[in-house]
């Protein structure tokens, strides 16, 4: 059986082309290179051709492409033979809906509120403006309404397998609600001109029997529907008379009619573009095609878990990863619920490893939610980056940055500026939702009539533009004494920023996002109202800031883009070792058990890569003075008219990060340039500075991908390559030592080291779709059988080939494996170093019992490899860690020199015991 608690995960893509057998046949290799956990993308049934499987559209089934109910068996079979668990990463806050393979959707769409399906959307049904019926928004055309409609691109269709009718657009399945079959049955047999026959007749009898606006009803409909599917001829009858409908700017009459029946159905079609200010249903982030689920709802809940609890309950499941926890509307009460049915599942007092993705800011700490063990590990990925980094670079590198941009080398005005151009384009609907809803509250009650609804929608803007994390926890209760100063804090920044008259605005605002305004003794406002608001705020900052921080201003801001990770900040000044320690301490105590990533599918670019930008800021002189004559030899392929520069200077100083982190140390092969391309579109449109999703500028983005086709091309840019070649090799070999550094740590500290698919080797990708390229399995399990004796030398020397990498991984896990309780169960003690070159040095404890692993990192390799031009040299390494207490074969006395402790590699894990009394590290000053 393997660990309850996983002692190294592995994450794999599944897709149609990597299924579940083919997953399985990869378990040898990981149960080889030490893995205990296999930890898959999300496996029930998704969007046909999904690449990701975040477009669930039925949770109750595997899905088909990855090789359904059958293929999961063979996955779980090969698991079980090589004892290693299985943790899923399971989405509960969305769906994917349109198209015609959503079965909630597409009965909501036919029934409207009065589906059962209903519940489970977040729908906001009476929103939409011009239309006396309720109904859902669907922006899924690709023109205007009226051009779609006179192109015919919106065609009624009858399914005579079913009796049912349908509109179609393209691939995308619109139910015509029954109520209206007997208006279209007497239109179809009038075009048809088949009131003189059997079936003509039996059809308007048909019609004739279920009148009304509400007829037939849910009850009826399947008898309605039978009877229509068995009238001999009816099929031929609605095929000519569907003529009826068929709308073309040359037919009126057709064309009137259709627009007629659309509009008297539960839903409206309209031009993708009206989602930023006319949706009216919550979506996942700014993705139309992608619906929230309330999951607060019981039967929601139920429905959608059941197939977990099955898997469970057989043993198939030993832990889950839970996608985007803070969309829900309580996430602790999810938790508490999910507690609960594997309880019932498993039994009591078994455990289950759940995890949860959740984006922490600066200086944010997680809260406690039942059952779960810790995060998918961004924050820790980040703090690995930033006591890796050099801080007295990273000051040399923000005046290159104030020079490059020509603005202050702050990150939060960018965070600002991007919020407010997120509010007022892609989640401006959300935004008006919340704003008419603090409008009602406050009209609810003659003390706050006079806040206008103006009022209230900039009071609100103030506040969720400096609201500095993700979301607040609120449940239907009080506060918590944090969420509570949070909350004031954030009322406090934008209250200092209003110029108006305040009048009590800021008050009111405040006691509706603590729900003050319902304690006893207040003026009366409506209690479901204000719940209502203060939950979906929470669920409204989230998305706020993921658009605005990762998709936004991470693209903006470039000083050094290692830092430019999902939980990171940019702008950080670096982390000094002491406060690394204090932080691992922390996480020893708290959350022991949470994951540790430095690379995920979501990561903007592979960790490798990261490592080597992260380089920069060891030798940020050289660095600066490359872009400078790179900037000058690669000025004629700027694309210049008029104001339009392109790349834009700040995208171009990104885009040579860019190059040096992907940069094929063999030189590049036929798809890199294409490769680079497609993450500078990415990059430039997220960025929403010279062109955007919403509005792409069609010569900046030619400009762009001709500026990298021509810098990547020998025979117009060779001597830029040349110089970029040179100082990529550096670059990378100090890339790589910080990448084996960052290894060691995950591999070691606190928490569960997860590996990212093929990040044992070399991992240079960017952001995805680049990140989910096809794993060569083959070739590494070929690897890895040659590597059963690894020669450290010779692989040094061959660093470049990745085999150096996979050795140390498999090095690492062996001894998490024979180490186990020490890693999973020990306590993190900081060690002493001294010397010169003692802040080169991070050097702690693991320790359970008597038994004892003591980890050496080294960091800023530079002036020990003459900046990146040859393996480090550390003869002349003036360092030295206090191990007093601890004891081990090779080790005499109470100092280990790092001449000794390295010799020739980046670090080293060392078995060893404990023999007294610790010394506690002497902390220097923390930054």
């Amino acid at each position: 059986m393997p660990p309850a608690i996983p002692l190294a995960t592995y994450r794999l893509q599944l897709t149609a082309d990597f299924d579940f057998d083919k997953a399985a046949a990869v378990v040898p290799y990981l149960k080889a290179l030490g893995i205990t956990h296999l930890y898959t993308s999300p496996v029930m049934k998704a969007r046909k051709g999904s690449t990701h499987g975040y477009d669930t559209v039925d949770h109750s089934q595997f899905n088909p492409e990855l090789g359904g109910e059958a293929g999961f068996a063979r996955l779980s079979a090969a698991l079980a033979t090589h004892d290693l668990g299985l943790i899923v990463d399971f989405v509960p806050n969305h769906v994917g809906v349109h198209f015609a393979d959503n079965p909630w959707w597409l009965d909501v769409l036919e029934w409207g509120p009065n589906s059962p399906h209903a519940v489970a959307f977040d729908i906001d049904w009476d929103l939409l403006p011009h239309r006396a019926r309720g109904g859902v928004l669907l922006p899924i055309l690709g023109s205007s309404y009226g051009d779609s409609l006179e192109r015919g691109e919106i065609e009624l269709r009858y399914d005579s397998d079913d009796g049912s009718f349908s509109a179609w657009y393209f691939e995308h399945r619109l139910p015509i609600a029954p109520e209206r079959y007997g208006e279209m049955l007497r239109m179809i047999v009038k075009e048809a001109d088949a009131a003189g026959t059997e079936a003509g007749q039996r059809m308007l009898a048909l019609a004739a029997r279920y009148t009304g606006l509400r007829r037939p009803n849910r009850k009826e409909a399947p008898a309605f529907k039978s009877e229509l599917r068995e009238i001999a001829g009816g099929a031929d009858i609605i095929a000519r008379g569907l003529g009826a409908y068929r709308a073309a700017k040359d037919r009126p009459a057709p064309t009137l009619a259709l627009h007629h029946l659309l509009e008297r159905q539960h839903y409206k079609l309209g031009h993708w573009r009206l989602a930023s200010s006319d949706i009216n249903y919550r979506r996942f982030f700014d993705v139309n095609g992608l619906a929230g689920l309330r999951v607060e709802d019981p039967g929601t809940f139920a429905a959608t878990h059941r197939l977990v609890k099955q898997l469970v309950a057989d043993g198939k499941l030993q832990g889950i990863r839970l996608d985007h926890i803070d969309g829900l509307r309580d996430p602790a009460q999810y938790c508490q619920r999910l507690r609960r049915l594997v309880r019932d599942a498993q039994g009591p007092n078994k455990p289950f490893y759940t995890v949860i993705e959740k984006i922490l800011c600066e200086h944010e700490r997680l809260p406690h939610f039942a059952g779960v063990h810790g995060t998918t590990g961004y924050e820790w990925m980040n703090v690995i980056t930033q006591v890796l980094v050099d801080p007295k670079g990273l000051e040399a590198l923000d005046e290159t940055w104030r020079q490059v941009s020509n603005r202050p080398p702050r990150l939060a005005p960018y965070v600002k500026d991007a919020k407010r151009r997120v509010l007022e384009t892609l989640l401006t609907s959300e935004f008006t939702v919340l704003t008419r809803l603090l409008a009602r509250i406050a009209n609810g009650h003659y003390s706050t009539r006079d806040f206008s609804a103006d009022s209230l929608r900039q009071a609100l803007e103030l506040y969720v533009l400096h609201f500095p994390v993700y979301r607040t926890y609120l449940t239907t209760g009080a506060p918590t004494a944090h969420d509570r100063k949070l909350i004031d804090e954030t009322i406090a920044r934008a209250r200092a920023e209003w110029f108006a008259a305040d009048d009590g605005i800021f008050d009111f605002l405040r006691d509706a996002l603590t729900m003050d305004l319902l304690k006893p003794g207040r003026p009366p406002h409506s209690a479901p109202r204000v719940r209502r608001f203060a939950l979906k705020v929470q669920q409204f900052t989230g998305p706020l800031m993921a658009k605005s921080l990762e998709d936004t201003a991470f693209y903006q801001y470039h000083r050094l883009l290692a830092l430019n990770e999902v939980g990171g900040d940019p702008a950080s000044a670096g982390l000094a070792i002491p406060a690394f320690h204090d932080a691992m301490q922390a996480r020893a105590r708290e959350w022991p058990r949470g994951m540790t990533a430095t690379a995920t599918h979501d990561t903007k670019r592979g960790e490798d890569a990261r490592a080597r930008i992260a380089a920069l800021s060891e030798i940020p002189g050289e660095w600066t003075s490359a872009v400078s004559r790179w900037k000058v030899l690669n000025a004629p392929h700027l694309a210049l008219r008029g104001n339009l520069r392109a790349p834009s200077a700040t995208f171009e100083y990104m885009l040579y990060q860019t190059l040096l982190g992907a940069w094929p140390l063999e030189g590049p092969d036929a798809g890199f340039v294409e490769r680079i391309q497609a993450y500078a579109l990415k990059a430039a449109r997220e960025g929403k500075e010279e062109t955007s999703w919403l509005n792409p500028h069609e010569a900046y983005e030619a400009g762009i991908r001709d500026f990298v086709a021509k810098v990547l091309d020998p025979a117009q840019s060779g001597e830029f390559l040349e110089a970029l070649q040179i100082l990529a090799r550096r670059v990378a070999l100090l890339g790589t030592l910080n990448s084996l550094s960052l290894l060691t740590l995950k591999t070691t500290l606190p928490g569960v080291p997860d590996f990212y698919q093929g990040t044992e080797s070399w991992d240079l990708s960017l952001v995805d779709p680049d990140n989910r390229r096809p794993v060569d399995f083959a070739a590494r399990r070929a690897a890895l059988v040659s590597l059963e004796a690894p020669d450290w030398s010779g692989l040094i020397k061959a660093w470049p080939d990745g085999r150096l990498k996979l050795a140390w991984t498999r090095h690492l896990l062996k001894l998490r494996n024979e180490l186990a309780e020490i890693f999973t169960q020990g306590d993190y003690q900081p060690l002493e170093v001294r010397g010169a070159h003692a802040d080169h040095v991070i050097a702690f404890a693991r320790r359970r019992g008597r038994a004892a692993a003591i980890v050496v990192v080294g960091r800023q390799f530079a002036p020990f490899t003459q900046a990146g031009r040859e393996w480090p040299v550390l003869e002349e390494f003036d360092a030295t860690v206090d191990i007093t207490g601890h004891a081990a074969t090779g080790l005499a006395g109470n100092e280990l020199p790092i001449v000794q402790a390295l010799r020739d590699f980046p670090a080293v894990v060392i078995a060893a015991r404990t023999t007294g009394a610790l010394k506690p590290a002497r902390q220097r000053a923390s930054r």
